[in-house]
């Protein structure tokens, strides 16, 4: 009778187990090193050696970057204003925060950040991307939350709780984790695979617009000689993620017009006024409205300013200063071309990777 019974409750406790919703078994730590493969013309990037990218770091990050529980009212996340498609940026010239207020500058696109070096933000005011991911959460006119609410909401979510303890090991939720599991999935985002891309390997060809355009990019500018004279972009805008990572003004206004000071505020140097950081020209045909402040709609815009209505000021950069008394010289035929050559740097692979999307 006894082996019966012992059994019979043995069944039973079998049975329970297996009819346990999923939600109840018992996580582990199960860190999976991160494949981090990139083109041999970027060079190795510059990983953090205190946080090692994992498939579940990186699995927890972009949970909690759709996660609209880090705002005030939970009706916001980062995704709200750094968009897949849109280049993870936002179509809106200003971002509106839980509260309804609009923030002053235009978000910034998210892609290759594992290769950036001088700060984030268009003032660089945050030196790490851990720092950058916090930010936005406590900021009043971006999602207004304090760390402290946002750890108690994630503590009384079981599958938060279970997937920090896959990421770190333990179920300890707090705001330094939250930032290390963003910086991990920011750092997975990137963006090698444009049409030109694909042009540099030999695999398509440009069109010939877009090839004239190629050219006039990467040419100087010769106020002497306009019909060997180019649009100089590649001084600002180099290197296999067209950026050089510098803070500089790039002619929107005289220094009576200045709205924002820029990277002055961080500084605190006259010389670093009305300067911002030179933003990634790849996927620029999705990541419209342009500039720090959202100002110019289309590509076009942007061009013509260049062309002829680059303005002098006291902290203009001295790259594009001797382009003020003439402009570009560029015809109509020129800008169309160039247009057309920014638009080979759209990456439909990242814009579409369900890698990054929710």
């Amino acid at each position: 009778m006894y082996k019966i019974i012992s059994l019979t409750l043995l069944s039973v406790i079998l049975i329970l187990i297996s009819c346990a919703p999923d939600d109840e078994v018992v996580a582990v730590y199960d860190a999976t090193p991160y494949s981090f493969t990139f083109p041999e013309n970027f060079g190795d990037p510059e990983l953090p050696t205190d946080n090692v990218l994992t498939i579940e770091g990186i699995k927890l990050g972009k949970m909690l970057f759709y996660e609209k529980a880090l705002s005030k009212d939970g009706r916001q996340s980062c995704a709200s204003c750094h968009v897949q498609s849109d280049g993870f940026s936002d179509k809106n010239q200003f971002s509106k925060g839980v509260d309804g207020l609009l923030g002053n500058r235009q978000a910034m696109p998210i892609f290759n950040l594992a290769w950036h070096k001088t700060g984030f933000f268009w003032d660089g005011r945050a030196a790490t991307l851990r720092e950058q991911s916090l930010l936005p959460i406590q900021d009043p006119i971006e999602m207004h939350e304090t760390l402290d609410n946002v750890v108690s909401k994630l503590n009384a979510d079981k599958k938060y709780k279970d997937q920090f303890v896959r990421a770190f090991g333990t179920s300890d939720i707090n705001s330094t984790k939250l930032s290390l599991a963003l910086e991990q999935f920011m750092m997975s985002i990137v963006s090698f695979d444009s049409k030109y891309d694909q042009f540099l390997a030999g695999k398509l060809s440009l069109t010939e617009s877009e090839e004239r355009g190629r050219k006039l990019f990467f040419a100087e500018y010769n106020p002497f000689f306009p019909e060997l004279s180019g649009a100089d972009c590649a001084h600002c805008h180099s290197g296999p993620n067209f950026e050089n990572g510098e803070f500089m003004n790039n002619g929107l206004d005289t220094d009576a017009n200045f709205k924002d000071i820029g990277r002055e505020k961080v500084s605190n140097l006259a010389a670093d006024k009305a300067t911002f950081l030179i933003p990634s020209l790849r996927n620029i045909a999705q990541t419209a409205p342009y500039m720090h402040d959202g100002r110019f709609r289309t590509l076009e815009e942007v061009v013509e300013h260049y062309n002829s209505g680059v303005r002098m000021s006291s902290t203009v950069s001295p790259l594009i200063l001797p382009t003020i008394a003439k402009g570009l010289m560029l015809n109509e035929v020129d800008k169309v071309d160039l247009v057309n050559f920014l638009k080979t740097l759209s990456d439909q692979n990242f814009l579409t990777n369900p890698a990054y999307a929710k």
